[in-house]
């Protein structure tokens, strides 16, 4: 793999939506790092400087992938990296909230293929 490949952080609850995910980003040539909730992407984004890309599940326990989205958009070292939001609930309202709040896009689960270059494009 190339080492100027994206960083990608993946975040979701669900282990088949994080395999998915990460098999087709790193189908893509991407560099995946995959965390099961929003406190540890947290955690992980204050060690790690070079995620170029954060791909987050909207509803989580705990904290929802809206609740990271605000967290990285209030952070002086974190409010540079593109969110993009996944959800199985097509609710024209989170959406929307979502992409006011900063969010690249709001793509619904399971992500595709032809997700992937669009997605990459945010790196």
């Amino acid at each position: 793999m190339a080492t100027d490949a994206p960083h990608v952080l993946v975040v979701d609850d669900s282990f088949i939506d994080r395999l998915v995910a990460s098999q087709l980003l790193k189908n893509c040539n991407a560099r995946v790092t995959i965390m099961e909730g929003p406190n540890q992407a947290l955690e992980f984004l204050n060690r790690e400087h070079d995620v170029k890309l954060i791909v987050t599940d909207y509803c989580m326990p705990g904290m929802t992938g809206y609740d990271l989205l605000m967290e990285v958009k209030e952070s002086p070292k974190l409010k540079h990296i593109p969110v993009v939001i996944m959800s199985s609930d097509h609710i024209p309202e989170r959406m929307k909230k979502c992409l006011d709040a900063g969010a690249k896009e709001y793509v619904l689960k399971p992500l595709n293929v032809v997700d992937m270059p669009r997605l990459l494009s945010y790196t």
